[in-house]
C-alpha cells in the first residue's frame, strides 16, 4: 500500500522554487539598495626631526602640531609630543594633503611651514632658534638677539622701603639713665 501524502509532489516542489526565487530578489535588492563601502585614502608616514640650530642637539618634549588640509578642506589637528631623541611620527594624514607644522618648545622661537605630503614616507627636519626681538615694520630686526633675558620675565613688585624710625630723645622730665653698677677697683 501506498500512502498518499497531503501535496502532490509538483505543488511541494513549485513552493520551492518560489521560495529560492523570493530569497533571491532580497539578496539582489539589498545589493543594490545597501550602503556601499568607501575605503579610506592612503596615508603618509611623517617623521619630524626637531633639534637646535645652535648646538644640533635634539629637543625633547617639544609640541608638534599638524593640521592637514586635503581639497581646501580641513581634515583635522593633531598634537604630538618629541621624544628624547626630538622625533615626533605620525601616520594618520592621508596622502595629498597639503599639511601645516607648528613646532613649540621651552625657550625657543616657535616655528611654523606648510608641506605638500604626495608620497608614502616622509622625513622633515626643524633647527630652532632662540627667540629673537620683535619684528618692527619700522626697523630691520634681522640677526638682533632677543632683549629677554633667561629666567621669568614678569616684571618685579616694587617694595617701597619702610619709613626709618629714628631713637625718641628722651623725654625733659624724665631723669637721665644711671648706672647702678658701682665702678671696679
Amino acid at each position: 500500500m501506498r500512502s498518499r501524502s497531503l501535496f502532490p509532489r509538483h505543488v511541494v516542489i513549485g513552493l520551492l522554487i518560489a521560495a529560492s526565487l523570493h530569497l533571491g530578489a532580497q539578496d539582489e535588492t539589498s545589493r543594490r539598495h545597501g550602503r556601499k563601502y568607501k575605503a579610506p585614502p592612503p596615508t603618509s608616514h611623517i617623521e619630524v626631526y626637531v633639534t637646535k640650530k645652535a648646538t644640533g642637539k635634539p629637543v625633547s618634549n617639544a609640541a608638534v602640531i599638524f593640521r592637514a588640509l586635503r581639497d581646501g578642506k580641513d581634515d583635522g589637528n593633531l598634537e604630538v609630543k618629541t621624544d628624547p631623541e626630538g622625533k615626533a611620527t605620525i601616520d594618520v594624514i592621508s596622502s595629498g594633503s597639503q599639511v601645516q607644522v607648528q613646532v613649540i618648545a621651552n625657550g625657543l622661537a616657535t616655528y611654523a611651514d606648510s608641506y605638500q605630503v604626495d608620497e608614502p614616507s616622509r622625513e622633515i627636519h626643524i633647527a630652532l632658534v632662540k627667540p629673537q626681538e620683535q619684528v618692527s615694520a619700522y626697523e630691520d630686526n634681522s640677526g638682533k638677539e632677543s632683549s629677554r633675558k633667561r629666567g621669568v620675565q614678569e616684571p618685579k613688585p616694587v617694595v617701597k622701603p619702610a619709613p626709618q624710625q629714628s631713637p625718641k630723645p628722651p623725654a625733659p622730665d624724665s631723669p637721665a639713665p644711671s648706672s647702678d653698677a658701682a665702678p671696679k677697683s
